[in-house]
């Protein structure tokens, strides 16, 4: 049985070896250790062992207990920065009544007192919005998000954000704090703005390289999608016709709109080249149900993704106020969703696998206590969500997201 000790002991250099010894006068036992660590030399080298077993993993490696110290200090810096703003913060339910504020499963739980099935967040947002609406003129919440989803070295079901929402203000407000959040949490752990991250160098100077979705497609295939106006066919046939690094098929069975098309094209072909960061704007808004229409251009929204090493790391726009455009963009939502789900069920009867990944299965339903909310009146405002991990994983040169969080979600041990 190997022990961890608590010694009361003198230093006594004078050995035959002229070495330094220890004189043990008497030793406390503090606590049982029934397992030995792992060789000191090699440490933990086995990756799945690492991440099931985190404690070892810190004892062992002690470099992987400063990311955790770094992401603590990652967390401090936003609420300081927050708070250096006049934003106050607020929590939001974990379980609710409809899951919204983006597509994504949800987890689906019963309360048994209540006879009802609950949901697990997929956001924040719509809660924070009904802040607004009661006064509350800067909100954000710091917050765990849980999405029924695959888990890849950028996703696990379980991660965290922070919303933040700004009434009187627009999407241009929420790049300049998105950049003053991320620059002041790199100078609080690096002490500079520009980081390696996985052998490259991420200058985090600003102000920032700003496109439109438009632009950044029609820079990498030569297509302005512009051009197709509501022809969606023809959209598809220039989409087929671009080649991809991996020289597979863009993915375009459930697109419905060229803004459908538009966006898939941008995820399969733009989005892996924007290493710098990135502000990606005015989104086509029959994928945007949450944002503003844009106020110059028809079929846009006001709305905004930063990438940062291929990656986003944060959504926000100027947000949908009116509450008859807000239900209509729902109503339109879920009926794309039932779209998906209907020739999703066709694939799978003519396939005997599943693809969990495009699996439209679960149900979405209107908010209507959301809905209600906007009737009273939500004050023009913008909004922001940015990925804690991804922001830590760049910040800590982290190859993966199981790195950042401290017990991810792994497959069960056979």
């Amino acid at each position: 049985m190997g022990t961890r000790p608590q010694r009361k002991c003198e230093a006594n250099p004078s050995t035959s070896h002229g070495e330094l010894s220890v004189y043990v006068k008497n030793f406390e036992i503090l606590t049982k250790s029934l397992l030995p660590l792992p060789d000191k030399y090699h440490g933990l080298t086995d990756v799945d062992k690492r991440y099931r077993q985190r404690y070892v993993d810190m004892i062992a490696n002690p470099e992987v207990a400063d990311v955790f110290r770094t992401r603590a200090k990652v967390v401090s810096e936003i609420r300081k920065t927050m708070e250096s703003f006049g934003f106050i913060e607020v929590e939001t339910p974990v379980l609710q009544g409809a899951a919204g504020g983006a597509e994504a499963r949800p987890f689906i739980t019963h309360h048994n007192s209540l006879q009802r099935d609950l949901y697990l967040r997929i956001a924040t947002e719509l809660h924070l919005k009904r802040m607004l609406v009661g006064g509350l003129e800067k909100v954000y919440e710091i917050g765990r998000i849980f999405r029924n989803e695959g888990i890849s070295t950028r996703h696990n079901p379980e991660f965290t954000t922070i919303e933040m929402y700004e009434a009187y203000s627009d999407y241009e407000s929420m790049m300049n704090l998105a950049e003053e959040i991320v620059t002041r949490c790199a100078m609080a752990t690096h002490g500079k703005l520009r980081v390696d991250y996985q052998g490259t160098e991420i200058s985090l100077e600003r102000p920032w390289r700003r496109e439109t979705m438009h632009s950044l497609v029609k820079e990498a295939t030569g297509i302005d999608f512009n051009s197709f106006g509501e022809d969606v066919e023809s959209a598809k046939n220039a989409a087929r016709g671009i080649k991809t690094e991996s020289n597979e098929n863009i993915s375009l069975q459930t697109c419905s709109s060229v803004g459908h098309v538009l966006n898939e094209v941008f995820e399969t072909v733009v989005e892996s080249s924007l290493v710098q960061p990135t502000f990606v704007l005015d989104y086509p808004v029959e994928i945007s149900p949450l944002a503003k229409p844009h106020r110059r251009y028809a079929g846009l929204t006001e709305r905004f993704e930063l990438f940062i090493c291929g990656r986003e790391i944060g959504n926000a726009f100027s947000e949908l106020t009116d509450p008859i455009d807000q239900r209509g963009r729902f109503e339109n939502q879920i009926k794309q969703h039932n779209a998906k789900r209907a020739a999703m069920k066709k694939e799978v009867k003519s396939t005997e696998g599943k693809n969990e990944e495009d699996d439209f299965s679960y149900e979405v339903t209107l908010d209507e206590d959301f809905l209600t909310s906007l009737e009273y009146g939500m004050p023009p405002a913008s909004g922001m969500g940015l990925g804690i991990d991804r922001l830590v994983m760049l910040l800590t040169n982290s190859a993966s997201i199981r790195d950042v969080i401290a017990f991810p979600v792994l497959k069960i041990q056979q």
